[in-house]
């Protein structure tokens, strides 16, 4: 990415920080980047298309930047540290217009870390592939049912203490989980 889209793309994430996602305009951003109108246009459509833009940059930054293997905490704890990090400007977002786009991508970006988390986590035991997938779909509709309800409560909440604490009381089920299965292969 060039470095005047990562200007434009930086500001508008400052200000969404500071103020209502429908009280950003385009002469706010500029001002912000200090560069024109005209060439916040040459690389977005709009704000909405920023917006996407902008959500879909920090999901794979978030992927790329802080996947790990080894527990479940180690794959989701970073995403709820980066949502946090970025608290006011999920709120904003969730409250706004542009609600189904961040819903998409914090879907897909569970998705993505959760199922390879599962994959890589299961790959020498004898756990069926339905029952990968639903670990995958609890664990992934777990994670962005609570990121919904920490944003429907205004981030009241350490998101990331709650899901810690959340994936150690899904250690325990998915510990009997993976002995049963453990005990079924070795049975048959």
């Amino acid at each position: 990415m060039n470095r005047t889209k990562k200007a434009i793309i930086d500001a508008f994430w400052q200000l969404l920080e500071e103020r209502a996602y429908s009280k950003i305009t385009v002469q706010s951003i500029v001002e912000r980047c200090q560069v024109n109108r005209n060439t916040f246009y040459y690389h977005f459509q709009d704000i909405p298309t920023l917006a996407e833009c902008s959500i879909q940059e920090w999901t794979e930054s978030v992927i790329n930047k802080n996947f790990q293997l080894g527990s479940p905490a180690n794959c989701i704890i970073p995403v709820t540290q980066e949502i946090m990090n970025r608290k006011s400007a999920f709120i904003h977002l969730y409250h706004s217009a542009n609600r189904e786009s961040l819903m998409r991508y914090l879907n897909e970006t569970s998705q993505h870390i959760v199922q390879f988390y599962i994959d890589n986590a299961t790959k020498r035991m004898a756990v069926p592939a339905e029952d990968r997938l639903a670990l995958t779909k609890c664990y992934k509709c777990a994670l962005v049912g609570v990121i919904i309800d920490w944003l429907d409560n205004d981030a009241s909440y350490d998101l990331s203490v709650f899901c810690e604490r959340m994936l150690t009381l899904f250690a325990g089920s998915g510990k009997k989980a993976f002995s049963m299965h453990t005990e079924e292969a070795i049975t048959r």
